[in-house]
């Protein structure tokens, strides 16, 4: 199996027990205060990646640019998705629509990179949005006279 598919996986394990964990403390704290721990785990974590990896800094600007986009994106996905989970969603409704993000990531991609997909590719695309569409509905709930 290739490495890239074991780091996928093991992604998704982390992502996926996140889900719990985030509506754990959304059920207790606030929004605010989860994402704020979040933030912090983010800070230790990202000091023990600086003295594993010693990166080094001669980077053009555009990378510097497009780093700082894409970890503060990641930190407003974060905070929102924690007060979709602190509203009153349920972590099994919530988590599996933000978790369709890749689809506007493939959107881009297309739009912004010239990528191209196949058929098979699109129906999946098209078979994420109906999930997602079937996933946020939710009944009515039932009233006894």
């Amino acid at each position: 199996m290739h490495m890239w598919l074991w780091f996928a996986v093991l992604a998704l394990v982390f992502w996926g027990i996140t889900g719990v964990t985030q509506k754990l403390s959304t059920n207790s704290i606030s929004s605010e205060r989860s994402f704020l721990w979040f933030c912090w785990a983010m800070v230790a974590l990202s000091a023990i990646v600086l003295i594993w990896a010693r990166p080094h800094w001669g980077l053009a600007t555009i990378v510097v640019v497009a780093s700082i986009a894409g970890g503060a994106l990641n930190g407003l996905g974060a905070w929102t998705s924690f007060r979709a989970l602190e509203s009153g969603g349920k972590a099994s409704i919530v988590i599996s629509l933000i978790s369709l993000y890749p689809l506007l990531t493939v959107v881009l991609a297309v739009i912004l990179l010239g990528e191209r997909l196949t058929w098979i590719q699109m129906a999946g695309a098209c078979v994420a949005i109906a999930a997602a569409i079937l996933l946020s509905l939710e009944s009515s709930p039932k009233v006894e006279a």
